[in-house]
């Protein structure tokens, strides 16, 4: 196994993945910036190296001063976490260049799948079902249009290089197209790099639903199931469960089927998260390829009982899976609740602070992966994601009263700091939800 992993990312991801190499004997390399020297996963590692400033394209982002990190302190292996880098093909290759096993897919991989009007191709060439749209990069909002006169209305434009719910516009009607598709493009641009966009048939009321899929050097591809992802704000998640409740019959084994089927066109290595929209008949539709470990890979763990994080470093290493298809089994019911430094009654807008306090729930079938302490500085700079409150139960209806309790119980204050954990209680306690009758659309219709 590796003699040390350099973890290439901060906050709950980072302390989630030194975990891991923990408990497989392997010697953990934190990088941080200038705002993160006192971070959770600093004072955990073995060692620990300062890559820039706070601006993330100075540091996380900035290849060469990873790349210096790992070479410096002898890691024979880079995982890359989430965001940031995690999907740069760029720093799969450099890592290759200088000797350093990237844990993630081949960079050729990673392009094809990153791209999302490939991915569509090549899963529509799989078998996966597509919503109607673009195959191909829209060249103009003429074409735009003559495409939404035979989709029809509302329509979605989507950047071909996005990811993490950004670079998306909704458009509900033709006298707005032109001036959305400019929008959209300009934001892929900024954002990405890449002004390329796509457009398929919008569904108003739908539930985000995932796949977990691993794979192995040695052509083993499985699935872990399903994850439902419906309860989000502006495209971004804030609960996610398993398994995904009231399905029809049959459906979440197709999707998994069909995931594993597009992980094998796709010469997939490693962990990876297929996504699909449901309607409220129970059809399916692909959405895109996440090549990373997901925010939400917890919720997997604890229906199955298996650490993804490992898995992945075992696949990075060389070994075969240690699982088969017909060892998977979902038992009970998981709940994760994204506990945000945001502000709900503001829109959620950011909520940064200095931690006063900070509790974490117990009890049984309790979790909460955070890199938060009292006294930690939540800082301005990155992603708000200050914890993930996980819980879990034999069936839905006692998970969701784990869950109340264990919200009720996490104390989270400072000067200025809010989360969206009261708010996460309310959804909670929303019929819609309960019922699990909710729609992508939940948030929005609570705010």
């Amino acid at each position: 196994m590796f003699d040390r992993v350099l973890i290439a990312n901060r906050g709950e991801i980072a302390v989630r993945v030194a975990r891991a190499c923990r408990e497989l004997g392997i010697g953990v390399v934190a990088v941080y910036s200038d705002v993160d020297r006192d971070s959770a996963v600093v004072r955990m590692a073995d060692e620990a190296v300062r890559i820039g400033p706070a601006p993330a394209r100075r540091s996380y982002l900035y290849i060469p001063a990873v790349i210096e990190a790992a070479l410096r302190t002898g890691a024979d292996a880079l995982h890359p976490g989430y965001g940031f880098l995690s999907e740069d093909p760029d720093l799969a290759r450099v890592c290759h260049d200088n000797g350093i096993v990237f844990i993630g897919p081949p960079p050729e991989v990673m392009e094809r799948l990153g791209d999302k009007v490939s991915a569509r191709t090549l899963m529509t060439e799989a078998g996966l079902p597509l919503l109607p749209g673009s195959l191909e990069p829209l060249g103009s909002a003429e074409e735009a249009a003559r495409l939404a006169r035979r989709t029809g209305y509302p329509l979605i434009l989507k950047a071909a290089a996005g990811g993490g719910g950004r670079g998306m516009q909704i458009v509900r009607s033709e006298h707005e197209l032109a001036r959305a598709y400019r929008q959209t493009r300009a934001t892929a641009q900024a954002l990405f790099g890449d002004p390329r966009v796509y457009a398929e048939r919008y569904l108003p009321r739908a539930r985000h639903v995932e796949i977990q899929i691993l794979a192995d050097r040695h052509g083993n591809v499985i699935h872990l199931g399903e994850r439902d992802c419906t309860v989000q704000r502006r495209h971004q998640k804030l609960l996610e469960e398993s398994p995904a409740p009231s399905l029809p019959e049959g459906v979440a084994r197709e999707m998994g089927e069909r995931a594993v089927a597009g992980a094998m066109a796709a010469g997939y290595v490693g962990a990876g998260t297929f996504e699909f929209l449901v309607d409220p008949d129970g059809g399916y539709y692909f959405m895109e390829v996440n090549t990373r470990i997901q925010v939400e890979h917890p919720v997997t763990e604890m229906v199955t009982g298996v650490d993804l994080v490992q898995e992945q470093l075992r696949v990075a290493w060389g070994l075969p899976l240690a699982i088969k298809q017909e060892d998977v089994v979902l038992r009970g019911a998981c709940l994760e609740a994204r506990i945000n430094a945001e502000d709900p009654a503001r829109d959620f807008a950011p909520a940064p602070g200095t931690l006063t306090e900070f509790a974490a729930p117990g009890g049984p079938f309790v979790r909460l992966d955070t890199h938060a302490y009292p006294g930690y500085r939540i800082p301005p700079t990155y992603d708000s994601l200050l914890a993930k409150l996980l819980v879990w139960a034999p069936d839905r209806e006692q998970a969701l009263a784990r869950m109340r309790r264990a919200l009720a119980e996490l104390r989270v204050a400072g000067p200025g700091v809010a989360t969206t954990a009261s708010f996460l209680a309310r959804v909670i306690d929303e019929p819609a939800f309960r019922s699990a009758t909710h729609t992508t659309s939940l948030v929005q219709e609570m705010t």
